[in-house]
């Protein structure tokens, strides 16, 4: 395999690597935001941030754990036939996959990337009592999305290389 694809696989797995560790963190954030509702409900003091602030990290945790689950390839799978195939059988088919998802990716990205730009010049709101800002929310479903996307690539690359024989 070229060198470059050598450098763009470690770097992409790098940084879901440390993007999906961070992501598994941010789930004890939101037990401790639900926590904090709990107390300040049975203290009659509820804040009206927690629900929307849970909502929140959890979208996070979701979106930012998916390239994660994606590069481990622990993602779920229909394998009632997939399981039977060799290991360059199995590469054939993700190659031929992987296109679909890039696809559905990156249209999933553009719509990502135009509705966080709409945030930002909007200065949109959550139309709630709290009424948070959006466009942190929306800028971190972009970035997986784009996350997302990189790491098709690499799994694009590595099928390739399997499947000319190469070992990554």
């Amino acid at each position: 395999m070229p060198g470059w694809c050598l450098a763009y696989i470690r770097l992409i797995d790098r940084v879901t690597l440390r993007v999906g560790r961070f992501a598994m963190y941010l789930l004890y954030v939101m037990m401790a935001i639900m926590l904090f509702s709990s107390v300040t409900k049975i203290l009659h003091m509820p804040a009206i941030w927690t629900l929307e602030m849970a909502q929140f990290v959890l979208v996070a945790y979701y979106m930012l754990g998916a390239p994660y689950t994606f590069q481990l390839d622990t993602n779920v799978r229909m394998d009632l036939l997939y399981s039977r195939y060799s290991p360059r059988g199995q590469a054939i088919w993700d190659a031929f996959t992987v296109f679909a998802l890039m696809f559905y990716l990156g249209v999933m990205l553009w719509g990502a990337f135009d509705s966080t730009v709409y945030a930002f010049e909007m200065n949109e709101v959550n139309p709630t009592a709290w009424r948070p800002p959006l466009w942190p929310i929306k800028s971190i479903i972009t970035f997986s999305f784009l996350l997302m996307l990189l790491q098709a690539g690499v799994h694009l690359i590595r099928d390739i290389a399997t499947i000319r024989g190469v070992k990554i």
